[in-house]
């Protein structure tokens, strides 16, 4: 089913949206079975674990973080690690942070687990945490355990990885990949330090079982939190079209050699389709029978669209500057 066309934008800046079309979208079937059984068995491992590292995307580092992490493992001493910084607009880091803290999150660190940037702060910042807290009764016990936790796709996996690269030189002990649902089940503990002797527990990506706006719900599809095909790869390209035009992001045009900006995602993903030949036969009925005709294949060219926003290719973005200019929510 084609997305409806709209007119052309001749010019960067000349007319764009104001609004995304919301109507009609449902965002309830986003939270699949083995994510509330990963929350019951993340509950009760929370005997097993001094401090708790939760892990989001720097494009989001207001929307879509789980509640209910809050609600059911609040006990422990908690940081946020903002990873994939490499793909984010932080110009307003510092904006970012006082919205956090206004949350009630005062340990933030931003990462980039590709490159290792920032990972040396985290072992430091646990170590502080856990021995600053007045649940802090090891008796004999001289080691850490800490427990990843986050929605999907938002690098926890990698996180252990490049914390065992760092202090361990050691390769990879947990799957990565760049769909959500890899890690499936709470793992076994797995070291990423010596000295201090430290554990991590790797876990599932646990979405809200409601989010919170049909938007929001778009924002966390983006970062390739949900599977695109439970959102539709041209409605996600579509909004993805929409918010670079509205942050004039215009690296799209340049990458895929267009004549100009647009605000018509129909005419985007045409001039894609032809571009990376991405074209398919489609049969024709017409008065004197059936025509072979060559047509753009639409859902490969939001897929590749996709992917090259995710990879970085069209430049670092926030998805979250509508939600900086509102005041943070009351810390009880």
């Amino acid at each position: 089913m084609r997305l409806a066309s709209r007119a052309l934008c001749g010019a960067a800046g000349a007319g764009w949206r104001e609004s995304f079309p919301l109507g009609g979208r449902d965002v309830a079937r986003w939270f699949p079975g083995h994510m509330a059984k990963g929350l019951k068995k993340m509950q009760s491992s929370l005997k097993l674990v001094d401090c708790i590292i939760e892990v989001h995307d720097a494009r989001i580092p207001l929307s879509g973080r789980n509640p209910l992490f809050q609600e059911t493992l609040g006990l422990k001493p908690h940081m946020l690690v903002l990873n994939k910084m490499d793909l984010a607009d932080l110009k307003e880091q510092q904006k970012i942070i006082q919205h956090l803290e206004g949350e009630g999150l005062k340990n933030v660190v931003f990462t980039n687990c590709v490159r290792d940037e920032n990972i040396k702060q985290i072992i430091p910042m646990v170590r502080g945490l856990v021995e600053s807290s007045y649940r802090y009764h090891r008796g004999e016990s001289l080691e850490y355990c800490a427990m990843v936790i986050g929605i999907p796709n938002v690098g926890k996996s990698s996180l252990i990885n490049a914390l065992r690269r760092q202090h361990l030189r050691k390769g990879k002990a947990t799957r990565v990949g760049g769909e959500p649902g890899i890690t499936r089940a709470v793992m076994s503990r797995i070291q990423v330090c010596e000295r201090p002797l430290m554990f991590l527990l790797d876990t599932p990506g646990v979405l809200a079982p409601r989010i919170e706006s049909v938007e929001m719900g778009l924002k966390l599809a983006l970062c390739g939190t949900v599977l695109d095909h439970l959102v539709g790869e041209e409605t996600l390209a579509d909004y993805l079209l929409y918010t670079l035009n509205r942050h004039q992001l215009f690296g799209y045009v340049q990458h895929y050699g267009l004549a100009a900006a647009c605000d018509d995602i129909a005419g985007v993903l045409k001039q894609v389709a032809v571009r990376l030949g991405k074209t398919q036969k489609v049969k024709v009925l017409t008065g004197t029978g059936d025509v072979n005709v060559i047509q753009p294949n639409y859902p490969a060219a939001a897929r590749d669209f996709l992917r090259t926003f995710r990879s970085g290719l069209l430049g670092p973005v926030m998805l979250d500057r509508d939600v900086l200019q509102r005041p943070p929510l009351a810390h009880p």
